[in-house]
């Protein structure tokens, strides 16, 4: 297959944009790092996790994908120029194939294909596929192939994107690295690319360095240059808010899962081990997301009015959400919240009942329902919900939920449910709100 010019990939990203490309909606707080992996218990269902500071990482949706057939391990993300969120990833222990999903919204995927790299045919390996975004926009996947299976000798190898949906595909190239190595992971700063990757004879993370994505490569980092030790692979970087780099990695004979952090990529700290899900996650990457919506919410005792119903507030009744008029003190103190941090994600928020401490609105099919804190993850994404300037605009706030990003918060018939998003007048009055003075 004929490579086109990066220059004619750039032209064709830029006109998808303008023809037929979907409306990104707004995902998560600003910055939030999207995190996709396989687990210790599943190589063949993908979850997803989000975070607001690159280190506690909250669940948003397990088992979010399972591929039509084969594994998936080792998900790499991007978000394109399209507005979609597109994973690749490992099909198998053995094979000559890397499977491609897309969603909308990271939390439901849909399957797009598997693709042939051309290497090795099924007695091979191909293995820890990782997207890389150049600076002249071109798109390529660099991934690592053994032509003798599992027991073999790794290269990495990359290929390019052809055409705009990032369908067609290159042949492989050799990245230009030396044979046993794995789990090539590139960034690229100015004018150099580092390629930070596992050495499989000595089992460390190594760092080598390039002017050209074909190289020639020098290794700048070898051995225990960093101080990690040895035991590691499955290195992925992200860039945090200060200028610094964040490397996570898997000590995969121990289980655990840890970050070094970095401000020129030279010279690293000590590991941390990552809170929460070391030992559980396994071989993810981070996707640092700058777009969205996180509009500020007063916390404390509030009310919740309905823009296009001012005079309906949200209120619960019979431990089920509504938005009803007031009349009654009872009516008062139902329609009143303690307006928290959110319970899976301090940038966004919660809403606990005055009337029953530790009840808390949360989804539940969704439809929305006062039930009490059982300090479960899956509750606390639940009761999640990110602030947003209001879709009807007029100084009101509308709420996207934390663990179903694209769904918001809004009445119908007078009962509280999420919905996802529609670009209508009613959906805008429906899923708006005022943020007022407490009724009690």
């Amino acid at each position: 297959m004929k490579p086109i010019s990066a220059a004619a990939l750039v032209l064709a990203l830029a006109v998808s944009m303008l023809v037929g490309a979907p409306a990104a909606q707004a995902a998560g707080p600003v910055p939030h790092y999207l995190m996709t992996a396989f687990t210790n218990s599943s190589e063949s269902n993908m979850y997803v996790y989000d975070s607001a500071n690159a280190t506690n990482f909250d669940l948003v949706r397990a088992n979010a994908y399972r591929p039509p057939s084969g594994l998936i391990r080792d998900p790499s993300v991007i978000r394109h120029t399209d507005g979609y969120y597109y994973l690749v990833y490992t099909t198998g222990w053995t094979g000559n194939t890397i499977g491609f999903a897309r969603s909308a919204d990271y939390t439901t995927w849909t399957f797009l294909r598997n693709v042939v790299v051309g290497l090795n045919g099924s007695t091979g390996s191909t293995w820890a596929p990782e997207w890389f975004r150049d600076t002249d926009g071109s798109v390529h996947v660099v991934f690592s192939a053994s032509t003798t299976g599992t027991a073999g000798q790794f290269r990495p190898y990359r290929i390019t994107a052809t055409n705009a949906d990032l369908s067609a595909w290159t042949s492989p190239v050799p990245l230009g690295i030396p044979a046993n190595y794995i789990d090539s992971f590139l960034v690229k700063v100015g004018g150099t690319y580092h390629n930070f990757l596992k050495n499989e004879t000595t089992k460390y993370v190594e760092h080598a360095t390039a002017t050209s994505l074909n190289g020639p490569w020098q290794f700048v980092g070898t051995g225990n240059w960093a101080g990690w030790g040895s035991g590691l692979e499955g290195p992925a970087l992200v860039r945090l808010p200060d200028g610094r780099w964040r490397i996570y990695f898997d000590q995969y004979g121990a289980g655990r899962y840890y970050y070094a952090d970095s401000a020129d990529l030279a010279t690293f700290g000590a590991k941390v081990e990552l809170p929460g899900l070391s030992g559980t996650a396994r071989h993810f990457t981070v996707l640092r997301e700058d777009v969205g919506d996180s509009t500020a919410v007063p916390t404390g005792r509030r009310s919740l009015r309905s823009a296009n119903f001012p005079d309906r507030y949200v209120r619960h009744r019979d431990n089920l959400a509504y938005i009803d008029p007031v009349s009654t003190a009872l009516d008062r103190t139902d329609a009143t919240f303690t307006v928290v941090a959110g319970l899976a994600n301090s940038n966004c928020y919660s809403f606990e009942a005055v009337n029953f401490p530790g009840y808390y609105l949360r989804h539940n099919n969704m439809r929305l329902v006062l039930a009490r804190n059982d300090g479960s993850a899956v509750f606390r994404g639940d009761a999640t919900f990110c602030g947003r300037v209001g879709l009807a605009g007029g100084g009101t706030t509308s709420f996207e939920s934390f663990n179903f990003p694209g769904r918001y918060l809004r009445h119908y018939n007078y009962e509280l449910r999420l919905d996802l998003r529609a670009n209508d007048s009613v959906f805008a009055g429906d899923a708006s709100f005022t943020v007022t003075a407490p009724l009690a």
